[in-house]
């Protein structure tokens, strides 16, 4: 009898699309794939370590997964697992516990799938990590939206962050890869294509051809997608400083680019931004939104910001408020600040109390509902091609444009994986607008 295996992702996009080949590697193997929730014979969990949240949920969802199945065999990998790994090891229950560079060679590990009474665990050095693992969204996920990891790592130095001690340096798939990998996904029926990375926007790829050394940018890669007239592809999320004036045009002139870009942003405030490490100030940060706004009318755009750093002072967190209430941006995810370990911030004077890093979280993430409502609102009237995506029970289909506005159409569930073009038509709340499908 097969045996059984759940996965579930913590965290970024990329993440998904790692834990998707993981799943695709079972399934090779012969296992049934359950949905997380549900009894099975394996647990693979891959996991986040970007604030302390994230390591509390990992801890969570390890602890309720043993409660519902004590027999379960237990994996836990990710950047959680790369940093902290005695911290996982030391839950009971755990088997085994797998580093960055480890992951994708998760069988090599296994003798069996027996509870071990001492959980196994296997990481290497950061230093060591230099490997790409292609991954890629399988052929056991639906076919709507698939997630492409075309970069991993990074070398940025960014005082807050652990991704570099946990993933190594940057370091980028092979462009025929990228291709080659990009006409799976369009052949297995995939309607969308995510590009992900660590630091996406740092792609290079340095060939070494009869001794000369060519070199291949995002922009590159880019352009070899357009090619194979994808019907959708969307960038996950591009450092501003790595936003060219080429890949906005590119994304212009494109009918195969999504009109949404996700671009961190962290503070509005320029000292932070100093002690926090970023590449760019406030007012860098000001001129790309609207140079964004006036190329690309219309232009959706999400932006990463963290509060409670380290030195935030009331008039700090204020300037950021101020900032983002005037930007011409679409939503904000919004994260509150966490010590990490390893990290230079930790080290800087100043904390902000978490009390009122949860407050400041808040009055950020109610700006977010405003600006993305208020988004929706403008967008009242205009037509739009949505790649619809599931449908409730209820027969509503629901999907998202190509500059990320959620939006319901009709009574209907034959919408759900086709592009149709539709008007919006009203916006009750800020979490997804109405519209209606045209036929011809």
């Amino acid at each position: 009898m097969a045996k059984t295996v759940a996965l579930h992702t913590l965290g970024c996009k990329l993440n998904y699309s790692e834990t998707s080949t993981l799943g695709g590697e079972f399934h090779r193997k012969g296992f049934i794939i359950n949905e997380f929730g549900s009894k099975s014979d394996v647990f693979v969990l891959n996991t986040c370590s970007v604030t302390d949240n994230a390591d509390k949920e990992c801890r969570q969802i390890i602890r309720s997964v043993l409660n519902q199945n004590p027999d379960t065999y237990v994996i836990v990998t990710g950047c959680y697992a790369q940093l902290q790994p005695g911290e996982i090891a030391a839950i009971h229950g755990v088997d085994l516990v797998l580093g960055t560079n480890e992951k994708f060679r998760l069988f090599e590990y296994i003798e069996n799938f027996e509870k071990k009474k001492v959980s196994c665990v296997f990481t290497s050095p950061i230093d060591d990590i230099s490997d790409f693992d292609y991954a890629y969204s399988s052929d056991i996920d639906s076919r709507t939206r698939a997630f492409l990891k075309i970069q991993d790592g990074c070398d940025y130095n960014c005082s807050f962050c652990t991704i570099p001690l946990a993933r190594g340096g940057s370091r980028s798939l092979p462009i025929e890869k990228v291709i080659e990998n990009a006409k799976k996904l369009l052949d297995a029926g995939y309607k969308e294509i995510v590009l992900t990375g660590v630091n996406t926007g740092d792609y290079n790829y340095r060939p070494q051809i009869n001794d000369n050394f060519l070199q291949f940018k995002l922009i590159d890669v880019l352009h070899e997608l357009d090619k194979l007239n994808i019907p959708r592809i969307r960038i996950s999320s591009i450092e501003p400083n790595l936003l060219t004036d080429e890949i906005i045009q590119l994304v212009k002139s494109s009918d195969n680019f999504c009109k949404h870009f996700h671009i961190p942003l962290q503070s509005g405030d320029n000292e932070i931004l100093k002690l926090m490490r970023r590449r760019y100030n406030a007012g860098f940060y000001e001129n790309l939104m609207h140079k964004l706004n006036i190329e690309i009318p219309n232009v959706g755009i999400g932006v990463d910001v963290i509060v409670g750093f380290p030195g935030e002072t009331d008039q700090r967190f204020e300037n950021t408020l101020n900032f983002l209430d005037t930007l011409p941006v679409s939503y904000l995810h919004v994260f509150s600040y966490s010590e990490r370990k390893n990290t230079h911030a930790v080290t800087l004077p100043d904390s902000v109390d978490i009390a009122k890093r949860k407050e400041r979280s808040k009055i950020l993430r109610e700006l977010s509902n405003k600006k993305r409502f208020d988004f929706y609102k403008r967008n009242v009237g205009k037509t739009y091609d949505v790649l619809f995506e599931s449908v409730k029970e209820d027969g509503s289909s629901f999907g998202f444009t190509e500059n990320y506005i959620k939006v319901r159409a009709g009574q209907s569930g034959e919408f759900e994986n086709k592009i149709l073009s539709a008007m919006i038509t009203g916006v009750k709340s800020y979490t997804h607008a109405e519209a209606g499908v045209l036929y011809n």
